[in-house]
């Protein structure tokens, strides 16, 4: 076995872990790229020293980024510094992180809870299964921010009206977006507005002089 050989099998030996859902959550915990490499690094560092040089060298930055990019962190409540007054060593902690991150879990497994009854409403609704065209559209309403209240609300004024088409419902929802209807109060003081709107020009164009009735 050459040299190389034997490096790829430490590497494959000892690859570093790092858990899933950092990855798919730190752009919405507010965490850089920078920082994210520090904390992979800090996750597999199983003793917790902090040691910045050691770090450093590790990275391939110098102290002063090291110290930065903690500090950040730090600021951002994600590790915390203890240090041990016996030793005067520094570790750190990633309690807080761990925190967080099983909090993003919660909120993610909460939100396909709720996404898979949304796609349920809409399947009994239609008195059908979904394409997977249309589990793209419903999806694309959910990444949009379209409060899942609004998007039943729309299917409901479509099957009214007896339609079963998602591309009506769409534009049902993006014509209420734009007159800022946000809710079930709001299509009703919107109707309300109409109907007066409409008993309005009905009294106008009625001519008064020449009806006898």
């Amino acid at each position: 076995m050459d040299m190389i050989e034997k490096i790829i099998n430490i590497l494959k030996e000892n690859p570093y872990t790092v858990p899933k859902v950092l990855f798919s959550s730190y752009k919405t915990m507010d965490i850089t790229e920078k920082e994210l490499v520090l904390l992979i690094l800090l996750i597999n560092n199983t003793n917790n020293i902090f040691n910045a040089k050691q770090i450093s060298e590790d990275l391939g930055w110098n102290v002063r980024d090291v110290l930065e990019v903690i500090g950040s962190l730090s600021d951002k409540d994600l590790v915390n510094i203890e240090v041990d007054k016996s030793t005067h060593s520094e570790y750190i902690t990633l309690d807080n992180l761990y925190s967080k991150l099983s909090f993003a879990i919660i909120n993610d497994n909460q939100k396909s809870d709720n996404d898979t009854n949304l796609y349920s409403t809409f399947e009994k609704e239609f008195g059908r299964t979904l394409s997977p065209m249309e589990y793209e559209i419903i999806n694309a309403w959910i990444e949009n921010d379209f409060n899942e209240e609004l998007i039943i609300l729309a299917l409901k004024e479509a099957t009214y009206n007896g339609v079963s088409n998602l591309r009506y419902i769409d534009k049902i929802i993006h014509e209420w977006q734009k007159k800022g209807i946000k809710n079930k109060e709001d299509i009703e003081k919107a109707r309300t507005t109409f109907r007066k709107k409409d008993i309005d020009t009905k009294l106008f164009e009625y001519d008064w002089l020449n009806n006898d009735e």
